[in-house]
């Protein structure tokens, strides 16, 4: 079964996120429809971005995900389709695209480019049809002008020495957690036989957990998530907020 999945940051309190259901529907009535979220915080494309790369994978190769966010940004930021690891992805071409692979596209194409459509709704009138012809077996290669490039913005990167690891935090969940892009890869090769300090604002840790429940309700906790991210949380409570942190927060491991 096709399937094409939907990331928007149109909220859920309006018709938006219907209306571009509806028309990949009426194109095709019998695509799966699958709605990661459509509460991204309005016009936030690095959290849209670490949404989308820590699920796309999940989904079968060949699926279609259609990303409405910050659609109708920048003038120049067009729409486009991709091939990019086996999966196909229609959006704006406003640099999220960048950030949820390092890998090369298979393919490439502005769309709109044809009898552009005129339109202040392009999730619905742009990216939707493109969505549907494409989970129903539509080349891509067929829906719009040939690209070469895409606009792709600089992710975070944690930065490591032997002494050291500098990260930030990349994402805040809805639970508080605070994930940050320190690697447990990384942080099991620098760590070995040594002592550690992970520094998180004003707080200092020791010791890395398994699980939330390691710790006593309302205390903090440090864990590889299922990510294999490094993530501070609080046990049944909110970590951003007791801890005062939020997107880009340093957060350094010290080893001794």
């Amino acid at each position: 079964m096709a399937i094409v999945t939907l990331l928007t940051d149109s909220g859920e309190n309006d018709h938006y996120a219907a209306a571009i259901r509806a028309r990949i529907l009426s194109i095709n009535p019998g695509i799966k429809i699958v709605d990661i979220t459509h509460r991204i915080p309005p016009f936030h494309i690095a959290h849209a971005a670490f949404v989308l790369r820590s699920v796309f994978r999940d989904f079968p190769q060949g699926t279609v995900h259609l990303v409405g966010v910050h659609a109708t940004g920048n003038p120049d930021d067009k729409p486009i389709a991709l091939q990019l690891e086996d999966h196909f992805f229609v959006g704006s071409d406003n640099g999220l695209f960048g950030l949820i692979s390092e890998k090369m596209q298979q393919n490439l194409v502005e769309l709109n480019a044809i009898n552009p459509v005129a339109t202040t709704f392009p999730e619905r009138d742009i990216l939707a049809p493109a969505a549907a012809k494409l989970a129903s077996g539509v080349p891509i290669s067929s829906l719009g002008k040939p690209l070469s490039l895409f606009k792709k913005m600089i992710d975070r990167q944690a930065k490591a020495t032997k002494k050291q690891i500098v990260g930030n935090v990349i994402h805040v969940d809805y639970f508080g957690n605070l994930i940050t892009n320190i690697h447990k890869e990384t942080f099991d090769i620098l760590s070995r036989d040594k002592v550690f300090t992970v520094q998180a604002g004003t707080e200092k840790f020791r010791k890395i957990h398994s699980q939330y429940s390691d710790v006593e309700e309302g205390e903090c906790v440090l864990l590889f998530n299922a990510l294999n991210l490094l993530e501070i949380a609080i046990n049944k409570g909110n970590a951003a907020e007791l801890l005062g942190l939020e997107y880009g927060s340093p957060v350094i491991v010290y080893f001794e």
